[in-house]
């Protein structure tokens, strides 16, 4: 430095002294500085005052040589304790230079630097607020220093901001300010340095339990996007990635169940980044929770009111002013996007409000809809996020069924494609959701018009036999299908003819899923609906092959399911006119496969009929498969579903033919195990004579069969025959192809 330089006010002794290598000459010359300061102020010489302090910045805070730079850091700090209140005036001067410092290489000179600062925030207190800025960019600089002494004052530095400079203020709230600066927060939670990170750990925690404390006074509709931008943000191969991830997350939890609905309209924002969380490992075990928490508490806010029009519910509701998005949105969405473009943070879905200028808060459900449907549709999807998906539809058709229902026929496939997850769970939920579909009122008055197709509107028309000598054709609709069923909707039909249609071209999915799929229908619908839509859509089943393995599997769910009891018990009397009707349709549907026909005849008690099916059988061919189906019958007489009939065989006088169709299976089966049990069973056939009562042998005995409605049974014999001559021909055609494979037919 040039020491014959005019530096006036400032004596040579103070230029010689703040040059100098030791401390104590320094801390001289600064006690001078303050003297002389401390005169221009009472002399209100401002201009002085500037004059000192641009010299000790640029000839000494600025210089090449290092104790020159160290005399011109106490030499400002000086002229801060001099100024006392008045310090406010000049802090750019002061503040500047010393914040530049804090980049030497020297590590004394940083710990200087830091003591000056120190001493000019204690001196100007509240009125460094508007350069919070660049003091915190230049702590978080210090807080990570590799010397010791350095990294000390700069803690020290940073608790004089927050202690003492901020409670002097008695009207700020920093969370007033947090909307603007809450996104870097996040950045430097992802800084390199681990002490950086701590710290940056430790503020965002005080931060969320001031607004824990004072939620009245927090933007949260101003944050949310935020939020959500960073809860995204997951790569495995970056740690700091998944911290950030779990302090939003954390701080998303907490903002749902503190603001409410005032979250509602970023709703789809938060389900994008809230899902994919919920399929992680024990590896993200924390961030997994906390997704969840969030997830169950957004779901909770959904609320019938909802369901309401937007323009009724503009009438019915005021104005909520915390409902509104900002005016700040779009500008704050603007540096949202560009904070995403310069950390790197690609792919991320980013959502706005879906109406900004409404006053009142309304539900985003066209884009939850389609935040659902796109994760479905990922194969990648795992499958708690599926089980979180089906049950967030489900909820949503419970609370707003007249909106969901416009989004029906785009998530109607999915559904359906649904069935063939490998989870179970997935499966039982999304039988929830189809089962809730084909149910509810509100598919039938559906606005849009969606229900109102060819397949929906078909009708059952199920021969009911005759009555006074004239046929008798029980036709209902779907969604009547006898008094003593619930109504349905027109997609319950649709549903049964896709269903069908799904296990025809996924036969894997009939044999392994099948019997589950429909016995969970039994019990989320009514099994009378289910069989009587499945054994009407049967009948027009042109593959004969299909409808006959279908109309076993539903038949052995008849029989064996405990869901299937209350219609097994309705079809067992056969009293009513909806029984018979009920009996009638199944069984046109059931001569697809001879031997469920005759345990259908079995199970409601029409033996006569059974017998007289089992003459025909003579005329079938008798295959390994159909041997096979006859031996799971005698199987099934043996068990408590066939109780009853059992204890028939003691009235042989009255039911003959019972014991006359046993032995017609009997005579079918060749001698095998189930030939064994059969036998032994008639065996225990008791003499008629012997069962004969002896108060009145001769009382005539009242036959219950004859109070039901008739059937014409000859009229279903005729019906089986025609189904199993066509089963015949297309046995014939498969066969001549067999033997001509390059024929065309």
């Amino acid at each position: 430095m040039n020491t014959e330089k005019d530096f006036s006010p400032l004596t040579p002794n103070i230029v010689r002294a703040l040059n100098d290598k030791l401390y104590e000459k320094r801390k001289v010359a600064a006690l001078e500085i303050e003297k002389l300061v401390r005169e221009f102020v009472a002399q209100n010489n401002s201009a002085q005052i500037r004059h000192v302090i641009q010299i000790l910045a640029t000839e000494f805070a600025l210089s090449q040589h290092p104790h020159s730079r160290k005399g011109g850091l106490i030499g400002l700090a000086a002229c801060s304790i001099a100024l006392g209140k008045d310090s406010g005036l000049y802090l750019k001067e002061l503040i500047d230079p010393v914040l530049t410092c804090f980049n030497d290489s020297d590590s004394r000179l940083r710990y200087y630097a830091c003591e000056a600062l120190y001493n000019i925030v204690k001196v100007a207190r509240g009125a460094v607020l508007p350069h919070f800025n660049v003091l915190f960019d230049g702590l978080s600089k210090l807080a990570a220093d590799p010397d010791p002494n350095v990294k000390s004052g700069s803690e020290l530095l940073d608790r004089l901001l927050k202690i003492h400079v901020l409670e002097s203020v008695p009207d700020i709230n920093l969370l007033d300010y947090l909307p603007e600066f809450l996104d870097g927060l996040f950045q430097i939670l992802g800084d390199s340095s681990k002490e950086i990170r701590r710290i940056c750990e430790v503020v965002l925690g005080e931060f969320l339990k001031e607004i824990k404390k004072n939620p009245s006074s927090v933007k949260f509709a101003e944050m949310a996007n935020i939020l959500v931008i960073h809860c995204q943000v997951s790569d495995e191969s970056k740690s700091t990635y998944d911290l950030i991830q779990l302090t939003s997350m954390t701080w998303m939890r907490e903002f749902i169940q503190l603001a409410g609905r005032v979250v509602l309209p970023y709703s789809s924002g938060i389900l994008t980044a809230v899902l994919p969380c919920l399929s992680y490992d024990d590896r993200k075990k924390s961030t997994k929770e906390a997704a969840s928490a969030c997830n169950h508490s957004l779901m909770k806010l959904v609320t019938p009111e909802d369901d309401v029009d937007d323009e009724e519910s503009q009438t019915k509701s005021s104005p909520q002013s915390d409902g509104s998005p900002s005016k700040k949105e779009s500008d704050l969405n603007d540096s949202l996007n560009e904070s995403q473009e310069s950390v790197g943070f690609s792919n991320i879905s980013f959502f706005t409000p879906a109406s900004s200028d409404r006053p009142a808060v309304t539900l985003d459900l066209d884009g939850i809809v389609q935040v659902l449907d796109r994760h479905l549709h990922d194969s990648s999807t795992g499958m708690m996020t599926r089980i979180a998906v089906l049950k967030w539809l489900y909820h949503l058709y419970i609370k707003t069924p007249r909106k969901m229902f416009k989004h029906t026929d785009s998530l109607f496939p999915m559904l359906l494609k649904t069935l063939s997850d490998e989870s179970d769970e997935v499966i039982l939920k999304d039988l929830e959701v189809l089962a809730e579909i084909a149910s509810s009122p509100a598919g039938q008055t559906d606005a849009s018009g969606s229900c109102d197709n060819s397949d929906s509107k078909t009708e059952l028309h199920i021969p009911g036999g005759v009555r006074d000598g004239q046929p008798v054709v029980v036709g209902c609709k779907v969604t009547d299908l006898s008094p003593s069923t619930p109504s349905m909707n027109s997609y319950f039909y649709k549903f049964m003819i896709n269903l069908l249609k799904r296990f025809s071209l996924e036969r894997k999915l009939l044999e392994m899923r099948g019997a589950f799929i429909i016995r969970q229908l039994c019990l989320l619908l009514h099994a009378e609906n289910i069989f009587h839509s499945m054994a009407d859509i049967l009948l027009k089943e042109e593959d004969l092959k299909f409808a006959s393995t279908m109309v076993q599997t539903l038949n052995t769910i008849l029989l064996t399911s405990a869901e299937l009891f209350q219609l097994r018990n309705q079809l067992k009397d056969l009293r009513t006119q909806e029984s018979c009707a009920l009996f009638c349709c199944l069984y046109r549907s059931w001569c697809h496969n001879p031997v469920a026909t005759v345990s259908l005849c079995f199970l409601t008690q029409n033996y006569r009929h059974a017998y007289d099916l089992i003459q025909k059988f003579g005329d079938l061919e008798v295959t390994v498969d159909f041997l096979m189906e006859v031996d799971k019958l005698v199987q099934l007489i043996e068990s408590p579903i066939f109780t009853y009939l059992r204890l028939q065989l003691l009235d042989v006088e009255h039911n003959p033919y019972l014991i006359k169709a046993l032995y017609g299976l009997l005579m079918l089966l060749p001698q095998s195990q189930a030939f064994q049990l059969l036998s032994h069973r008639l065996s225990c056939v008791p003499n008629p004579e012997l069962m004969r009562t002896v108060e009145d042998p001769k009382a005539p005995v009242k036959d219950k069969r004859l109070a039901q409605p008739h059937i014409d049974y000859s009229e279903l014999l005729q019906h089986f025959d025609r189904v199993q001559s066509k089963h015949l021909e297309v046995r014939h055609q498969r066969a001549g192809r067999s033997e001509h494979p390059d024929r065309k037919l």
